[in-house]
């Protein structure tokens, strides 16, 4: 397609368009889609609005090393994508098959008897001109980003959800699809362009920001975002609440560096759906990223910070920002390598989460961490839509009437002089995580065994409610909940009193004090099972105030002093992490207690199954002459609560 109608093109009327203008996508669909397609007998239903099935995995038959394909990858991800969050926006019709072993378990569990759509009739579509035929209504037309300054496919997903459009990469090529897609009488019309007039990148890192009276950064990609702040964030179009921390189309050099699911394309649906931000920013002042090497160091930071800052100016800090995604360390911004990639920089994975964290931290915006390997998740805003119940209580927590029942206090409320030890069950601060990890955790055989205290932050109810739900309903006694990483969110909550180092701004306290207490309440969590203070400072005395309001049972803390109770609230510091065979981790259990004088302790484990605790648990047992007791974070911290009672009671 000429450049010249590319132009006229933003201009022309939206008008209905007919099936036959994707016929070439229609073959190729359709032939990949064969092998694929269920059999299943579609759901009858009530007279409401049926739910569309469609099947995406078809693309990961294409060959990535061919550019075409990869490219056709990118682009029919990034378009269903955009679509699933217009069209989920308001209530779920939408749901797309893209991860298949996740999205078919929970797909399972939703259309079985007894499941959320189990009324609901399910129409399943086969081909991408199909869906958007079926979807005319719910989008005005495209916005058109460039290649060349990769940036731009993030500043169309943001565009997207403001403006109720598509995403589309200019590509004037035969049978690309944007061809197949803006060709003909019936096409999609184009009501926003990411390029320059004639054809031309609209942002060079040079000059005056287009449209703004800005001067550049010097860095296309951060030109980029500067605009979007200009043109979306300050002028109240975007939700300035919602983010998405999310690989832009530089995904089309770097692909091979890990699995194709990791672009998290598909996870941009929930923030297009709530009209958020999505963005794509290196952390570091001293180093220029792999994706913009020209730039000054320093400009990728500096422009995330300016991003926050407008964020943070619309809802003048009385609130909290939920910010989907992670640092996507395996492509940019850390030292990974991998045989056919390396990322550029020269901070390793841990040291740039944890400022990532701190740059988060100081603007009241916190993780719902979808780090790499397992962060791919599709259809959050399907399922953001499942009906929660008002409260989800959990087993009875301990009280010193059970605890001296249970032999653990004596009739003196004195604790019994023996170890007592008990496992964080993380790391579950993503949705993503929690989505793909759920499943094989809950149909384990051991669960249920052995006393696991489950660090799902509540938060996660945000976009997987129906997950969050799930296992509540079919918990057991000794499946035992408490708050993730910091509490209804990552962040590091020493960032979040003055002085801010990243900001400069007032306290954000009170507004994570109200936005934890919410999320507390509804799952019925009072105790903090980790706070990641990474390189922030320790709590102070108000921000200790602030979790015994909301964490009341206690909270586990990277920095804080080793044991104490402050007004009631016990806390400890998390002691390591285990890991390797059950005997080895056993083994490392027994060396630190036996080498310490202390007599409570908090290990951490990732994504380890029941089986797994349990054989650790059997290994400690036969560990003759130890006295050791594996009990649940409620009552570790009961214990402890007790034990500093009768402390301060003797002083």
């Amino acid at each position: 397609m000429a450049l010249n109608q590319l132009k006229t093109q933003i201009h022309r009327s939206h008008r209905t368009w007919l099936a036959a203008l994707l016929a070439g996508i229609s073959l190729a669909s359709a032939h990949l889609h064969a092998a694929e397609t269920s059999n299943a007998p579609i759901s009858e239903g009530t007279d409401t609005e049926p739910i569309v099935f469609f099947d995406l995995t078809y693309l990961f038959k294409l060959d990535l090393n061919d550019d075409a394909q990869r490219r056709r990858f990118w682009d029919e991800s990034h378009l269903v994508t955009a679509l699933e969050g217009l069209v989920n926006r308001d209530r779920p019709r939408l749901f797309i098959r893209y991860v298949r072993e996740p999205d078919d378990f929970w797909w399972q569990q939703m259309t079985q008897p007894d499941g959320w759509l189990a009324k609901r009739k399910i129409v399943r579509v086969e081909s991408l001109e199909e869906l958007l035929k079926r979807f005319e209504n719910d989008f005005r037309g495209a916005v058109v980003w460039d290649e060349r300054v990769p940036a731009t496919s993030n500043l169309a997903s943001t565009i997207a959800g403001c403006d109720n459009l598509l995403p589309l990469r200019f590509d004037p090529r035969p049978n690309s699809l944007y061809e197949r897609l803006t060709q003909g009488t019936n096409s999609i019309p184009i009501r926003a362009s990411l390029l320059g007039e004639h054809g031309e990148p609209k942002f060079t890192g040079s000059g005056t920001i287009p449209d703004t009276h800005l001067s550049s950064s010097g860095s296309s990609k951060c030109d980029a975002y500067l605009w979007l702040i200009e043109k979306y964030v300050r002028t109240g179009k975007v939700n300035p609440l919602y983010m998405g921390y999310y690989l832009e189309a530089f995904w089309l050099k770097c692909w091979s560096a890990a699995a194709p699911e990791n672009a998290t394309l598909c996870n941009q649906d929930y923030v297009i759906a709530h009209r958020g931000v999505l963005f794509d920013l290196g952390v570091w002042d001293d180093e220029t990223p792999v994706d913009d090497p020209n730039q000054k160091p320093g400009t990728d930071p500096d422009t995330l910070k300016k991003l926050l800052g407008a964020e943070y100016d619309r809802f003048n800090g009385n609130s909290m920002i939920h910010v989907a995604g992670f640092v996507p360390w395996a492509y940019k911004y850390t030292s990974a390598r991998s045989p056919s990639w390396f990322a550029g920089g020269k901070h390793d994975g841990v040291p740039t989460e944890w400022h990532y964290a701190e740059i988060l931290s100081c603007f009241n915006a916190y993780m719902d961490a979808d780090a790499l390997g397992l962060g791919a998740m599709a259809n959050a805003s399907f399922y953001q839509h499942y009906p929660l119940a008002d409260r989800y209580p959990q087993n009875p927590k301990p009280t010193r009437t059970t605890l001296k029942n249970e032999g653990l206090l004596n009739s003196d409320g004195q604790v019994l002089p023996q170890k007592y030890i008990s496992i964080y069950v993380g790391d579950y601060d993503s949705a993503a995580w929690l989505y793909r990890k759920l499943p094989a955790m809950w149909n384990d055989p051991a669960r249920g065994t052995i006393p696991l205290s489950w660090a799902f932050n509540p938060n996660l109810s945000d976009r997987f409610p129906l997950g969050m739900a799930w296992a509540r309903e079919h918990r057991t006694a000794n499946d035992w909940f408490v708050a993730g990483d910091s509490g209804a969110g990552y962040l590091n909550p020493g960032y979040l009193t003055p002085p801010r180092k990243y900001s400069g701004l007032p306290s954000g306290l009170d507004a994570w004090t109200s936005h934890c207490e919410e999320y507390f309440k509804r799952w019925d969590i009072s105790l903090t099972g980790f706070i990641i203070d990474g390189y922030a400072p320790k709590l102070n005395s108000d921000a200790l105030d602030a979790y015994a309001r909301f964490s009341p049972d206690g909270i586990v803390s990277y920095q804080k002093t080793y044991q104490g109770v402050h007004k009631d609230m016990p806390f400890i510091q998390m002691y390591a992490d285990i890991d390797g065979s059950p005997a080895k981790a056993a083994g490392d259990i027994r060396r630190h207690v036996k080498s310490s004088s202390h007599r409570f302790y908090v290990f951490r484990t990732i994504l380890k199954t029941p089986g797994w605790h349990a054989a650790v648990f059997k290994e400690l047992d036969q560990m003759k002459g130890d006295r050791i007791k594996v009990v649940d974070l409620y009552t570790l911290m009961a214990l402890i609560r007790a034990e500093e009672d009768r402390r301060s009671t003797r002083n």
